[in-house]
């Protein structure tokens, strides 16, 4: 018998990537699975399919469905079993050729409820939809807000309300909105999806503001459930129902085909430049970029390992190194690139410093004076020619100090910020590395409305790094202590230090960032550049650019 080669051993940093991508890949599949095997034979036992059943038969066959917010309420709600992926799923995937906006209640995590986490993550599918012209599918099976929670779900602005009101947005607007119902859809959540164009129901659902119970508690009537609101009744008495349809897949077979009867808008100036596509240079990314950020990496060579050709025209490349600016092609799309540098820079200084200095050592990641005033120059750049930014994210913050305050880091930084707030056309970031402080500002955090923001499983967000909130934290603990008179020994210290730096490293993993949808997806760098063409496929579908103003700009 022949045995098999031993194999190669991993370097530590290919080891510690493939201990990252081999955990997501496992946390994903934990996710997918839902409120767990029971709860998905008791849906097919109602012969129904479960809410990435329904998607795997209503999109395009042998295409990717790029799902949005897989972590939503990771490991939240622990209280009550937890809610997998905010028990919705969402996504974009394409139906007869065109991408659409898929959002479906996933019934076996606590009847398909809406949990806060739920109607945030609606919330914000429907915003991508609304910002990109996205037309929107709803798989409706849903027992409505989830009550021991409704003081957290059902009163503030980017609440439950909120789904309705951009449910009636963007009919206003005239982006396509097909609801089928494929089970509950009870109480205030009944009106998303009458709301809609067109509205398929499948028999054996139920379509009521208030159950059979609750009618009997408040007015005394006993009726039944399919007399209340069931699709016979709804389709031949009532008439909400446009198309009464036997089960699942009759449904979805009537929603592609209506799907594909749209007519097609017309796309985004930008995108009629698209031009024919080139292949990227073959690299592995994660050879590239060290998992624990601890190996200096020429953040160019990451952007032409995605670029069409590999090409990149870099804008002001020996000024401002510690940011790269360029415009390139990805997926024949123009775009323009922000992205922080992460190797060290020996800088030239002006004449007239301090005898004999000529050079300095500036720190990759790290935003300095001049690296902000040409970055906030690239994207006025960026938005007089109508081409879309991508922001590539690994930055420990802007530079502090006396000389950087003496060379005006504030106003430097905040010339920047305002570009970013005030930029018109599409921007998408992704979070490589580390997003923390003010940094996170600059390079696009979600503050400043990206229309997709991705994040490696390598990407840490918080206001500032670990170590350096550990020890802040214990500083501020340790003079609560000595006020009340009690003098820590080394091994407190040691054990106050330690629980400290775990719960901060618990915050600063992207789950942690995903669960609360401060990230839209935890992406593999390998698939960065499909995502990044796919979203601007998705920012395609808006033809409306405002116009471009940045109010007070300092100089």
């Amino acid at each position: 018998m022949t045995q098999a080669p031993p194999q190669p051993e991993l370097s530590p940093a290919t080891a510690a990537w493939a201990d990252a991508l081999e955990r997501l890949a496992a946390d994903r599949l934990r996710v997918h699975a839902g409120g767990g095997a029971k709860a998905q034979q008791r849906q097919h036992d109602k012969n129904r399919l479960t809410a990435r059943e329904r998607i795997a038969r209503l999109t395009d066959s042998e295409t990717p469905f790029d799902e949005l917010m897989t972590f939503a309420g990771w490991e939240m709600y622990a209280d009550v079993g937890g809610c997998p992926s905010g028990g919705t799923v969402t996504g974009i995937g394409q139906i007869g050729g065109r991408p659409w906006m898929v959002i479906a209640n996933d019934a076996t995590v606590k009847a398909g409820a809406f949990f806060p986490i739920t109607a945030k993550k609606v919330i914000r599918a429907q915003t991508i939809a609304l910002e990109n012209h996205l037309p929107v599918v709803y798989l409706v099976d849903s027992a409505g807000v989830y009550l021991p929670m409704q003081d957290e779900i059902f009163p503030d602005q980017d609440d439950f309300g909120r789904v309705f009101y951009l449910n009636a947005r963007m009919s206003a607007r005239g982006i396509p909105q097909i609801a089928a119902i494929m089970g509950n859809c009870v109480a205030g959540g009944a009106y998303l999806p009458v709301m809609c164009d067109t509205l398929i129901m499948t028999e054996g659902s139920g379509l009521y503001l208030a159950g059979p119970a609750l009618v009997r508690a408040a007015i005394g009537q006993v009726v039944e459930s399919e007399e209340l609101g069931g699709a016979s009744m709804h389709a031949a008495i009532a008439g909400t129902v446009d198309y009464k349809e036997p089960d699942d897949d009759a449904a979805l077979r009537r929603v592609r085909a209506l799907a594909d009867l749209y007519a097609q808008g017309d796309p985004a100036p930008w995108a009629r430049r698209r031009a024919e596509v080139k292949a990227a240079p073959s690299r592995d990314l994660t050879d590239l970029v060290a998992f624990d950020g601890s190996k200096p990496y020429d953040v160019r060579h990451l952007i032409t390992s995605i670029t069409d050709g590999g090409e990149l025209h870099e804008f002001k490349a020996e000024y401002g190194e510690t940011i790269v600016c360029g415009f390139a092609r990805m997926g024949g799309y123009p775009v323009g690139f922000v992205a922080n540098q992460r190797t060290v820079i020996k800088k030239k200084l002006k004449a007239g410093g301090e005898p004999g200095l000529r050079t300095r050592i500036e720190v990759g990641g790290v935003i300095y004076g001049d690296s902000a005033d040409k970055a906030a120059r690239f994207i006025l750049d960026a938005n007089q020619a109508g081409v879309p930014l991508i922001f590539l994210s690994d930055v420990t913050g802007f530079m502090v100090g006396r000389d950087s305050e003496q060379e005006g880091i504030i106003r430097r930084g905040a010339k920047l910020v305002n570009a970013v707030s005030n930029s018109v056309v599409p921007k998408i970031t992704v979070i490589t590395g580390g997003s923390f402080g003010a940094g996170n500002y600059a390079m696009n955090g979600k503050a400043f409305g990206p229309r997709f923001l991705f994040a490696w499983p390598s990407a840490k967000y918080a206001v500032m790094s670990g170590n350096a909130a550990a020890k802040t934290l214990l500083d501020i603990q340790l003079a609560a202590l000595k006020r009340s008179g009690h003098e820590p020994d080394d091994e407190e210290l040691t054990r106050l230090y330690d629980e400290v730096k775990s719960k901060y490293d618990t915050e600063l993993d992207p789950r942690y960032a995903a669960s609360r949808l401060w990230v839209d997806e935890i992406i593999e760098p390998n698939d960065t550049r499909d995502r990044l063409i796919r979203a601007l496929e998705a920012c395609a579908g808006n033809p409306h650019q405002d116009e471009f103003r940045v109010g007070v700009f300092q100089v």
